[in-house]
């Protein structure tokens, strides 16, 4: 893959690399200054298989959309086999998820797309099998900037070295990253240093029906915090992805009529794997405002 200067969004397809319809490898990343994280996205169709090497990444696997995948993973010579059930769509609620260590390898079959997360890594950790019913479910903020939060790679949820990862459901005409923030100082228990994928998709708002001629949309914002440059400013379409390398970033908005939905793969040089974010101070009011204000009711989504 040619290595774009500080290119820090993509549209779909341009990520697309071998049997993978998206693969951003951190070892050959296709911006400047990216080493930390990575992603893979895949369609599986009956007798076809996708394979992920054993190499210094660790990894989370989950169904996007599909009923069910089976991941035949090998680590130290051990083989085991794992069914992960998924769901209708990413807008009815969690996936089962699979984390696996450094050095490990997989086939995976089955039909549906999948979403691979991985992160370069040192430290073996042992891997985990995560039932959908057991992901936790989060909502966040309140009114307008409800959305729901799939926790299941942050540190207090998953054991692994440096892979932290969640899911983000938005719901039609609401806002998610507001206020406005940033990680891109290490600071201990304040601020982390992580670098950020979003990855995208958008759909006709749930309950709606089918919409002839519909192009589901929504938002996103990111913008300098210090003297490297960083500006995205993009219309968000199903298959994009953005990076975040450092600067704030936020908020991602769906468009009227249309679910947004977002992927996030972190991982930093930091000596502790923490998630500690900086509010931008023209923006922390909004939490306040909260305070006033009922969730959404139409989180949250399930099955």
């Amino acid at each position: 893959m040619t290595t774009t200067q500080s290119r820090w969004y993509f549209k779909k397809g341009e990520l697309a690399q071998g049997s993978w319809d998206i693969h951003l490898d951190p070892a050959n990343p296709p911006t400047t200054d990216w080493a930390f994280t990575g992603l893979r996205v895949g369609t599986l169709v009956a007798g076809a298989t996708l394979e992920i090497p054993a190499d210094h990444n660790e990894r989370v696997i989950f169904i996007l959309q599909g009923e069910e995948i089976t991941v035949q993973y090998t680590h130290a010579g051990e083989v085991i086999s794992q069914k992960l059930h998924g769901r209708k769509s990413v807008f009815h609620g969690p996936a089962d998820v699979l984390y696996l260590s450094i050095n490990t390898s997989a086939i995976i079959t089955g039909v549906g797309r999948i979403a691979v997360g991985e992160a370069p890594a040192t430290q073996v950790k042992p891997a985990k099998y995560t039932p959908k019913a057991e992901v936790p479910v989060q909502m966040r903020g309140a009114g307008r900037e409800t959305r729901q939060v799939h926790n299941f790679g942050m540190p207090e949820t998953l054991d692994a070295d440096r892979l932290i990862v969640c899911e983000v459901i938005v719901p039609a005409g609401n806002w998610s990253g507001a206020p406005s923030h940033k990680h891109d100082h290490y600071l201990p228990g304040k601020e982390s240093n992580l670098e950020e994928i979003y990855y995208f998709e958008s759909a006709v708002t749930r309950g709606a029906g089918a919409i002839k001629d519909a192009t589901p949309f929504g938002y996103f914002r990111g913008y300098a915090s210090d003297a490297r440059p960083y500006d995205v400013a993009e219309e968000i379409h199903a298959g994009d992805v953005a990076l975040v390398p450092y600067g704030w970033h936020g908020p991602a908005a769906a468009g009227p009529g249309y679910d947004l939905y977002f992927f996030n793969v972190m991982a930093g040089p930091d000596p502790d794997r923490t998630w500690n974010a900086t509010d931008d101070p023209h923006q922390a009011w909004i939490r306040d405002s909260w305070q006033n204000q009922q969730p959404d009711p139409r989180l949250p989504y399930g099955e």
